[in-house]
């Protein structure tokens, strides 16, 4: 029967001390980031255990309108976030309305296929498999598309000279941008080529180790692992490339012009 060791609040404690370390590290090498990793920890607890009370009342009801709220309420967060990450983001709505609309396009599909066609639990909704897999899609589909994003809105800004030079030559916009959106898409995919190529060798990915100490025989952790990396790399890919022509399709226009007047100041460092 599978069983688990229990933490208690002293014990997490504990582990937070490394934590602090780092902030302290930050301190003596002037590099100024102690203040938002001490941020990002608290903010990581606190949603954390709003989570566990949150999952705790949907795994209790089991019911698809509250699933589907869940769902949507990580969607927009997640859009949120993958906008957030980019250092010259398209102005108006369209960062986040770029990324909410891919992700809601993949993660979902994605998700609703895993359920239905390949883990199949009854009902299919049930937030005890449903939100977990997609809590884990989005977050590796979030990196991706913010790398993305990213490498096409700033490379497009470095290379405006040659990308105008191919567009007053002749060259449609899809010629012209092609290996800036080429870079683009390498960039939003390698994350997850390199967690695959490593995963089981290198690393052992938090579901599988999770399961593992929560009791599961190696052999099915090592099951829905596999299967999860599949979906993963199918979810990001997808959203990759739909987030990528969209990040085109906004940054150029009908007359196969550069629009980089589309584009939001630059971040300060």
């Amino acid at each position: 029967m599978a069983s688990y060791i229990a933490l208690n609040y002293w014990e997490l404690a504990a582990a937070s001390v490394f934590v602090l370390i780092n902030a302290g590290l930050s301190v003596a090498f002037g590099l100024r980031v102690h203040l938002s990793l001490l941020v990002a920890a608290i903010r990581m607890v606190v949603q954390l255990t709003l989570v566990g009370l949150v999952l705790t009342t949907l795994f209790s009801v089991v019911s698809p309108l509250w699933t589907g709220i869940a769902a949507l309420a990580m969607v927009l967060f997640a859009g949120h976030e993958a906008a957030q990450r980019q250092d010259r983001r398209l102005s108006g709505w369209w960062p986040y309305g770029l990324g909410t609309g891919c992700m809601m396009m993949s993660a979902v599909l994605v998700t609703v296929f895993a359920l239905m066609a390949a883990l199949r639990p009854n009902p299919w909704y049930d937030p005890r498999y449903a939100i977990p897999l997609l809590g884990m899609i989005l977050g590796n589909c979030m990196t991706g598309v913010g790398l993305g994003l990213n490498t096409l809105t700033t490379s497009l800004v470095s290379r405006r000279a040659s990308v105008e030079a191919q567009l007053m030559l002749g060259a449609t916009r899809q010629v012209a941008v092609a290996p800036v959106m080429r870079e683009a898409l390498h960039s939003a995919l390698m994350p997850t080529i390199n967690s695959m190529s490593a995963t089981g060798v290198v690393s052992l990915p938090g579901m599988m180790t999770g399961q593992i100490l929560g009791g599961v025989p190696p052999a099915e952790a090592v099951k829905y692992q596999i299967l999860v990396m599949f979906l993963i790399a199918g979810g990001t890919s997808l959203w990759a490339v739909t987030a990528v022509l969209g990040g085109v399709y906004r940054l150029t226009d009908g007359r196969h012009r550069l629009r980089l007047d589309r584009l939001t100041a630059a971040k300060a460092t």
